[in-house]
């Protein structure tokens, strides 16, 4: 089973009850056409069942390191040279007040 399903609101909800317009912004939809990632429990899948005439709702397949952040994975920064002023000071020299 997927952990992440992507929600979609495709139809407004003028016209239904309260409760049912309440259920789409409490899955985090404020705009037709928004797209959301819901975790994928219980509690997420009534949700989406109690209003899947307004939604489109697909399974994210889970991808282990989706987020890159290990160091490996970007270029190093380039050397330069440390900035200086008018004067020819540098900028990481603490100054006198």
């Amino acid at each position: 089973m997927a952990t992440i399903l992507r929600v979609t609101y495709k139809k407004s909800s003028i016209g239904y009850s309260q409760r049912q317009k309440d259920t789409v912004r409490s899955l985090g939809l404020k705009r037709l056409g928004q797209t959301v990632e819901v975790p994928d429990n219980g509690a997420m899948r009534g949700m989406i069942h109690h209003v899947q005439h307004l939604v489109a709702v697909e399974a994210v397949p889970e991808t282990s390191g989706q987020w890159p952040v290990a160091s490996d994975q970007f270029p190093p920064a380039p050397d330069r040279e440390p900035a200086t002023d008018a004067d020819g000071r540098s900028d990481v020299t603490p100054t006198d007040h």
